[in-house]
């Protein structure tokens, strides 16, 4: 009997896991999970097997995760948005460039920024040939877009 008193079997159950008021809905897990901003992978990717890249394109825009510092979503993002960049024929860059509104034009930018930092396989190329079709904005402050993105580290997706 003294050595059943000693076993440490009967220890491995985490009673913290059981605590009333550490519950946590699996209903609300998923919808945090959903509320996450970014693109949507699935639905770009289904545009993107249908053909219709401009929709691909806007849709791989909307949501950016500016503002969130979880950096998982963020690269996320960068990923959802850079296969959407590859996939352009260079015959359709300018038509979607000329789609977009100066904000638009603003993220673009941004994201082609961030391409260039964790270059893919031809991943370079390609963020050239975006990068050549934007138009040079010059801002309010007569600052131009480039040089706004490198002084502005804060809004980096």
């Amino acid at each position: 009997m003294a050595r059943n008193t000693l076993s440490s079997r009967f220890r491995r159950v985490d009673i913290d896991e059981f605590d009333e008021n550490k519950f946590v809905d699996e209903q609300e897990e998923a919808a945090a999970a959903a509320a996450e901003p970014g693109p949507d992978p699935s639905e770009v990717d289904g545009l993107l097997r249908q053909g219709d890249m401009l929709r691909a394109f806007h849709a791989a825009l909307r949501n950016s995760p500016v503002n969130t510092k979880n950096q998982a979503v963020k690269e996320r993002a960068q990923g959802v948005v850079l296969k959407v960049l590859t996939n352009f024929k260079s015959s359709e860059i300018e038509q979607a460039v000329q789609s977009l509104d100066r904000n638009g034009v603003d993220l673009l930018m941004k994201y082609i920024y961030k391409g260039f930092e964790k270059p893919t396989e031809n991943s370079s190329a390609v963020l050239l040939q975006w990068h050549e079709k934007l138009p040079i904005y010059v801002r309010q402050d007569r600052m131009p877009l480039v040089q706004d993105m490198w002084a502005d580290n804060m809004a980096w997706p």
